[in-house]
């Protein structure tokens, strides 16, 4: 039985035109039509970069661009001809969302500016804009990247420990945090015209996120004066909220206050710990965590860290095991929590957010280049014959333009 493509979901009858590569502006627009929203995914001639990002491969397709890509159809598209300008503005006169990561300035010059064209054509258009830093400012218009911006913001800098320094986030923290901001503004101008009936430009930056994300570094610094440091695993203001080691691996205490950190005593078996003085609130465990940490890494050592980790959890400490990626994807909470999905030989993270009437669904797998070009030009309004003159004259595409 073939799968039911019908967008379907709390954003079913939303319309996307999506002109965004790489990653914050496509993992914005897949958990919108993860949620029913139709994404258009508008390529430049070249497609999307993260399409060449790889090892690791399958079939030609590489993982980077697979995981943020699914449920939207791909049109190859020149706007920087005039042609496919025309086509654009034509999908735009039944959309309800464009979202962009240009350089700031780049529709302007292609005469697709905000305020000068698309607010007075499309006066109901939420259009999103993300961008490095911004159109104005000191560093407005300059291009951003998530590590560098990650070195910029400050957060770098918190990250690591002593002996490392500064340690990029694994994770691309900052693109990602964008996306998701880009959503929350998309579907906030979404709300507000409904009772306006107005669209509006969003402005939403990798930097701007990025220090918006500085909790509790920030706020501690805007209260101390005093400049935050880093701190390896260990977080600034709690303790034990650490990396410890187990007999069999690393676990994660998270201790938040004193009934959970006298129930952690007593399940590795150092009830004195919590009899201590030096440890007897939050504000004491953080200063004497030097003592505390060899403290409960000697009981530790003779606990087997995924046991231990579990008889925590079911007392209401917060512990985990330090797991790896293959340990995720297989372990029975995720598999339960339907957070790995299989479609026909396309395997990716699942949805997170789980709606009880209108829940998100995976339909469709991340497009091959210009694959639903056509469909897309006749759902427009185009015919066959203009649909093939827009082909042969290399305005919209189908396959890559090296």
């Amino acid at each position: 039985m073939m799968p039911d493509t019908t967008p379907s979901g709390a954003l079913a009858g939303i319309r996307v035109v999506d002109l965004t590569r790489v990653l914050g502006g496509p993992y914005c627009t897949q958990i919108l039509a993860d949620h029913g929203a139709e994404v258009i995914k508008v390529e430049p001639p070249q497609g999307d970069e993260t399409r060449d990002w790889g090892p690791p491969f399958k079939d030609g397709r590489a993982a980077y661009f697979e995981g943020v890509n699914r449920n939207k159809r791909s049109l190859g598209l020149d706007v920087s001809k005039p042609e496919g300008k025309a086509v654009l503005l034509r999908l735009l006169e039944t959309a309800d969302v464009l979202i962009e990561n240009f350089k700031p300035g780049s529709l302007e010059k292609w005469g697709l500016g905000y305020e000068e064209v698309l607010s007075k054509r499309f006066p109901g258009l939420v259009h999103c804009s993300v961008t490095g830093f911004g159109p104005d400012g000191p560093l407005g218009g300059f291009p951003g990247y998530d590590a560098v911006i990650q070195a910029m913001s400050g957060m770098l800098s918190v990250n690591g420990s002593p002996e490392s320094g500064p340690v990029r986030v694994g994770t691309p923290m900052v693109d990602m945090g964008t996306g998701l901001n880009a959503v929350i503004g998309i579907l906030m101008a979404i709300i507000e015209r409904g009772r306006s009936g107005k669209g509006q430009h969003l402005d939403v930056t990798l930097y701007d996120c990025a220090v918006s994300l500085l909790h509790p570094q920030g706020a501690n610094y805007l209260m101390s004066g005093k400049a935050p440091v880093v701190t390896g695993n260990a977080h600034p203001n709690i303790y034990p909220y650490d990396v410890f080691q187990s007999g069999t691996k690393p676990v994660f205490l998270a201790i938040g206050n004193n009934g959970q950190f006298r129930r952690l005593c007593a399940a590795i078996g150092a009830p004195e710990l919590s009899d201590d003085p030096r440890y007897a609130d939050n504000a004491l465990r953080s200063e004497n965590r030097a003592t505390l940490k060899p403290a409960i890494e000697a009981k530790l050592a003779a606990l087997d860290g995924d046991e231990i980790c579990d008889r925590l959890l079911r007392e209401m400490v917060p512990a985990g095991p330090v797991n790896a990626i293959p340990e995720v994807m297989t372990a029975p909470h995720t598999v339960h929590r339907k957070m790995r999905v299989e479609l026909d030989g396309y395997e990716a993270m699942g949805i997170p957010v789980k709606m009880s009437r209108t829940p998100g669904t995976v339909r469709t797998k991340p497009p091959e280049y210009g694959a639903d070009g056509r469909d897309v030009l006749h759902h427009a309004g185009y015919t066959d014959a203009e649909v093939a003159k827009l082909i042969d004259g290399g305005v919209v595409l189908e396959r890559r333009r090296n």
